[in-house]
This record gives structure tokens, sequence and C-alpha cells, in this order.
């Protein structure tokens, strides 16, 4: 008896598991079919009767011959513009993180209080003074400025600066003894003991800088220099009768996630178990 109400119990909970995974899928799944279905029967069939490439064709293709989009360039902007602005953010995340902890000098607890500060503190009030900067600056519609105000990430260091005081001092005086200089001991020991927490990192700032939308919005106005989540924001206007090429831009806004979440998985996973540790 008590056999058969555990069997029970197990099979509901698997069911609610499905339920909820079903849940979260199928709006992904009902873009993604979108995308490939015919205009006809976008928004009116959940699974289309055939797949068609049309709504590609139709972004690949530079969009309405009326107003022109650079659908593919903009593909392409958000891919240099999201890579650079994470690179950056993982380069100074490590340096400052690596200074904190493990170098020696007067204000790094400072330091590391006004980062912490800094983290609660509401990006959305230093918008307009970070505009006017650039604007100044002369970097106003070029990808500098989409590029340098979001080179610096305080959860990154954060997160960097927890992780390397679990990394043991005496492995880096040893490694200073054999005469390792602090960039050889950060690009051959710190780094490679890292990668977990670098996976982490790297997706979840790559995601953050891959949607930005308000301060891309801002500071560019040319269509060339367009990121691909603007122009979308963009397509709700003129292009609001085109629902299957919507669908499709949005595949593709979300596509360079899927790919390094499936690449980077098995380091994700390592990494989430010392966040939540």
């Amino acid at each position: 008896m008590g056999g058969n109400k555990k069997k029970i119990k197990t099979f509901f909970l698997y069911l609610l598991a499905f339920a909820v995974l079903f849940l979260m899928v199928f709006p992904y799944l009902y873009m993604v079919l979108s995308s490939l279905a015919p205009w006809d029967e976008v928004d009116k069939r959940i699974i289309p009767t055939e797949l068609s490439l049309r709504s590609y064709e139709w972004l690949f293709g530079g969009g309405e011959n009326i107003l022109p989009r650079p659908w593919l360039r903009a593909f392409f902007n958000s891919i240099f513009v999201t890579l650079t602005s994470t690179i950056l953010m993982m380069v100074t995340a490590i340096l400052v993180g690596y200074s904190i902890t493990k170098l020696r000098f007067k204000g790094s607890n400072f330091i590391n209080n006004v980062i912490l500060f800094q983290m609660f503190y509401p990006a959305v009030i230093l918008l307009i003074p970070l505009f006017l900067i650039i604007r100044s600056l002369g970097m106003y519609d070029t990808y500098w400025a989409m590029i340098l105000p979001k080179a610096v990430s305080l959860w990154a260091i954060f997160m960097y600066t927890n992780f390397f005081r679990s990394i043991p001092n005496e492995m880096i005086e040893a490694a200073k003894i054999d005469g390792a200089g602090q960039i050889k001991i950060i690009t051959k020991i710190v780094i490679p003991m890292s990668k977990s927490i670098t996976t982490i990192i790297f997706l979840f700032l790559f995601m953050e800088r891959w949607v930005e939308l308000l301060w891309d919005m801002l500071v560019v106005k040319d269509e060339n220099m367009l990121t691909l989540n603007v122009l979308l924001a963009q397509m709700f206007g003129p292009y609001g009768g085109y629902p299957g090429p919507m669908y499709a831009a949005s595949v593709l806004l979300t596509l360079p996630i899927l790919i390094l979440f499936i690449l980077f998985s098995k380091n994700f996973k390592k990494g989430m178990d010392f966040v939540l540790k």
C-alpha cells in the first residue's frame, strides 16, 4: 500500500515537472514555429501545415522595399558590440578582483566596499550623466558609445573577488618565488583555476549586454550601426503587419545565447555549484 502511494506521488511530481517545463519551453517553440510558418498561418495555427523560410529571406533581404532596414548588419553589430563589451568587462573584473584579493595595498577594503555600494545603486540614475559625457567626448553615434560605458561590470568584479579569495595565497607566493610576474600568475594560474566561474560570469554578462536596449537607442541613430534588439523594437511600428519576420528576428536574437549555453553547459553547472555554496 505504501509503495503504491509512493509511486503515485512520484508520478504526480514528474507530471508537475513536465507541465512546468512545457510552460517554460512552449513560448520559444511557438516563436520558432511561427518564424518558419507561411505568412497566412502566422498566429493562426500553433503548428504550421508546412515550413517556410520566407520570413528569414525577408529579413536577410533587407525587409520591405519601401522602408528597407539592414537586419543582417544589425545582427553582426549586436555580436560585435556584445562580444567586445563582454571581453572588456571580463578583463577589468579579473584585474580588479585579483588586485583586491591578492595584492596588498592600502584602501583595498575601501574599494571593495565602494563596489558593493555601487551594486545597489540604481544604474538608471547615471543614464543622463553618462549620455552627456559620451556626447561631450564626441563619441555619440559610434560603436564606442555602446561599448565603453559597458566595459565595467561591478557584479563581475564582486564574483571574481569572492572566487579569488578561495585560491590559496601560498600558491601565488610560490609562483612569485619561481620568478613569475603578476600577469603570468593571472594567465597561467588564476584564470585556469577559474574556468567554471568564468563561464558563469561570461554567459550572464553576454546575455545582459546582448539584450541591452535603452542605452543603445540613446547613443546611436545611424541605421548601419543599430543593434538587432533596437531594430526589433523599431519593427513594432512600421513593420507591425509582418509578424512572421518579427518572430524570425526574435529567434535570431535568442540564437547566440542558446548556442553559448549548449557549448558551455558543463562548466556552467560547475560554476553554479560554486555560486550556490
